[in-house]
């Protein structure tokens, strides 16, 4: 892997652990962590090793938002004509970062723990599932800094709706982890987090690679489409899924009641139900066709 400075990065087993590591200043986002997130997915989409990305941060908070002081270097900057705003290039790339994330054909855990907070909080909504600690918290502080959350907007707008987003923006609070599991935008509170993340990895690991990837890429076109305007688009997409390598070896492998190549094997810790797990899909409602 990569040496980077702002943040740790680790492989193991088709999992990349992407840990926030400012601890001194709770993870703030500076421009240089910015460019090494960008930087560290962009290795793993290429490298065809990495299935799962796991976003953490260092010393108990995920991230307390942008980097002040960063902010404070880009405004002392003088303003030349014909040229943007130092600023703006700082918040764009955040942005940039932003949907990067959101738009990757990798699964994306975010493991939050402390404060997410401005970037941290546009992490979070980025990825595909959230999962917090019970002492986790929410915000969007930017307007009481006199500032916009403008790049954590659109993607919190997706997340939990255009109400819910102006509700929080004009207050400009914070939000208790109850109100974020209401409002859509964790899907899991944990008392354990690390066994919780753990277990939700597993579960992405049982995904055919291939398929999750092509499954995000339609949500993307679909949650945009009108209804029943995506529906040959999908059509195409099933039947190319079907016809791969992995759409044979998915079926071959529940016809001969055997995990597929890609799932690793289930711990063996709950007894019959984890042997069950182990050799492929639930067939349950299969066997209830037969009957």
């Amino acid at each position: 892997m990569a040496d980077y400075e702002t943040i740790l990065a680790e492989e193991s087993d088709g999992v990349l652990s992407l840990t926030l590591n400012r601890p001194a200043v709770k993870n703030a986002m500076s421009l240089a962590m910015v460019r090494e997130l960008r930087a560290a997915l962009a290795a793993a989409e290429a490298g065809g090793s990495v299935r799962v990305i796991v976003l953490r941060g260092a010393g108990g908070t995920f991230c307390a938002g942008g980097d002040i002081a960063d902010m404070a270097k880009a405004r002392a900057e003088p303003l030349v004509e014909g040229r943007p705003d130092p600023f703006a290039a700082v918040n764009r790339a955040f942005g940039e970062m932003l949907a990067e994330f959101a738009r990757t054909g990798l699964a994306v855990v975010a493991a939050v723990e402390g404060a997410a907070l401005g970037g941290g909080f546009g992490l979070a909504c980025v990825s595909d599932v959230t999962i917090t600690s019970r002492g986790a918290k929410f915000g969007l502080p930017e307007t009481g800094l006199g500032i916009l959350p403008a790049q954590i907007l659109p993607p919190l707008i997706e997340r939990i709706g255009y109400g819910q987003t102006r509700r929080l923006a004009v207050i400009g609070g914070f939000i208790d982890i109850d109100e974020a599991l209401s409002l859509g935008l964790v899907h899991e509170v944990a008392d354990d987090l690390d066994a919780a993340v753990e277990a939700c990895v597993r579960k992405i690991l049982r995904c055919a690679p291939g398929a999750l990837a092509a499954a995000k890429g339609l949500l993307a076109e679909a949650r945009l489409a009108p209804t029943g305007g995506i529906i040959d688009r999908a059509a195409e997409l099933s039947a190319i899924a079907l016809r791969s390598a992995e759409g044979a070896e998915g079926t071959a492998a529940f016809l001969e009641k055997r995990r597929p190549i890609w799932a690793p094997p289930s711990p063996r810790l709950r007894g019959e139900g984890a042997r069950r797990a182990d050799e492929g899909p639930d067939r349950t409602a299969h066997k209830a066709q037969e009957s």
